[in-house]
């Protein structure tokens, strides 16, 4: 099944959290944070007043708890809109 966001919609695939810090010590899963970069799985058409910044395959920041999670064919997505996407990263 393929999800076609509508309109300013971005549909995004987000990335495993850190499970270590940088010092070596391994994180229990209720310290992890939300991982807050992610890989852009489809993008809407957009709307009047908004320009779609991002394309599919883009690495991007997004804004910490934004955006809502579904579940299609077991993979997790995120779906938010195009204003909640901070950054590309490069």
């Amino acid at each position: 099944m393929n999800i076609k966001p509508l309109m300013d919609r971005v549909v995004i695939k987000m990335t495993e959290a850190e499970e270590t810090t940088a010092s070596g010590i391994i994180l229990a899963g209720s310290a992890k944070e939300k991982p807050q970069v992610a890989e852009v799985v489809a993008v809407g058409p957009g709307k009047e007043g908004v320009v779609m910044q991002v394309k599919v395959g883009d690495k991007v920041l997004v804004s910490k708890y934004s955006g809502t999670d579904v579940k299609v064919d077991g993979q997790e997505y995120t779906i938010l809109k195009m204003e909640d996407v901070l950054a590309v990263v490069e």
